[in-house]
């Protein structure tokens, strides 16, 4: 059974409840899901005081073999955030997966992804629940603890759902965004002496700089180490995790942070449109002809097109002394873009006005 298309991008996706085996489009590559009010979870207390906020099943839209669970949270130090998801199939349902244990202070709680979580069902990739059979759904379990009575307030989460076995296709290009570049500070994660792969802070340094400015917001304006130490992932070792560097940006008041996977370049040309950075996760050695394969991620801000369609980047990956604004062929930037399946961070003010959501990719 097919969903009508007005009922899939305007108003079924408000709804949680899973339906047998129903989805939006068998052959879309990704949804996603956004929850800011929580009144249809079911809250519940532990002995130890924590809050527990249990989901109904939430229906997918499309079948998926990869979930992208994002949060965003008021967190007071001492406070943190355990995120866990279970897979829904046609004939049962998963164990619950621990997805995170996120906190402001790291030394109190530990912010931290969770190993050797594997079984037949599915496994968790750092940051991406990964299941070898298309499921159906999801079902969140959330819990909200701290010191004493301190407990996180828990603002939106985001459920970026994809079949990574779907190619996506190429869309029209919005020449609205070609000869548009966002105003954004340029820095090099090589800038600093501590640096170890600080690509995704620096490049979440860089945006929030510019909301910093843009919204007159001082405590946005955190230079790299500040931002590498908040979302350091004490289980990987690294800064990389997606969702830990937008649940900080995420953290500040007024301010929506997720993870999402776009179809085509069209949708980035759609947010620098609007005049909102998008931040991008690409391996750095395909956005230019000729260099050596690093073996890792990397993640890069899109602020603008040329006026021909080139992608033009904030590339934190570049030599100190160099202009870290670069301009990388088009093509390039695709197939680089599509070995992370077009993962993006959005980071923006809840109160921006956001571009045409034509696919299903963003919140509302």
């Amino acid at each position: 059974m097919l969903i009508p298309k007005f009922l899939r991008v305007f108003g079924i996706a408000a709804s949680l409840l899973v339906t047998t085996n129903v989805f939006a489009v068998e052959d879309t590559f990704s949804h996603f899901i956004g929850i800011k009010k929580f009144s249809s979870f079911a809250k519940s207390k532990t002995e130890t005081g924590e809050t527990v906020l249990l989901s109904p099943d939430i229906n997918a839209f499309i079948p998926w073999n990869e979930l992208v669970v994002s949060w965003n949270a008021s967190a007071p130090s001492n406070t943190f955030v355990k995120i866990e998801a279970a897979a829904i199939f046609g004939d049962h349902k998963s164990k619950f997966y621990t997805v995170a244990t996120w906190s402001p202070d790291n030394a109190k709680f530990t912010r931290t992804s969770v190993r050797g979580q594997k079984d037949s069902d599915g496994t968790v990739d750092t940051d991406t629940l990964i299941v070898p059979n298309l499921a159906t759904g999801t079902q969140i379990r959330v819990t909200l603890g701290g010191e004493g009575k301190r407990k996180p307030d828990l603002k939106f989460i985001g459920l970026s759902f994809s079949n990574t076995k779907i190619p996506t296709t190429s869309l029209p290009s919005n020449h609205a965004a070609w000869g548009k570049i966002i105003s954004t500070p340029e820095k090099s994660q090589h800038g600093y002496p501590n640096e170890s792969g600080w690509c995704s802070p620096t490049s979440l340094s860089m945006v929030l700089t510019r909301w910093s400015d843009v919204l007159h917001r001082p405590e946005m304006k955190l230079d790299v180490p500040e931002v590498a130490e908040a979302v350091y992932d004490e289980g990987w070792h690294a800064t990389g995790n997606w969702p830990f560097n937008t649940a900080f940006a995420g953290s500040f008041k007024n301010m929506r942070s997720y993870v999402t996977r776009f179809s085509d370049i069209s949708e980035l040309e759609d947010w620098v449109a609007a005049g909102i950075p998008v931040i991008i996760s690409g391996p750095w050695y395909l956005f230019e002809d000729g260099r050596g394969d690093s073996g890792s991620g990397h993640l890069t801000v899109c602020v603008g097109f040329t006026e021909t369609g080139d992608v033009v980047i904030n590339d934190p990956g570049t030599k100190v002394g160099a202009s870290v604004r670069h301009i990388y062929k088009r093509q390039n930037v695709l197939n680089s873009w599509a070995k992370s399946h077009h993962t993006v961070y959005l980071v923006y003010p809840e109160s921006a006005k956001l571009p045409k959501d034509r696919f299903g990719h963003w919140d509302k």
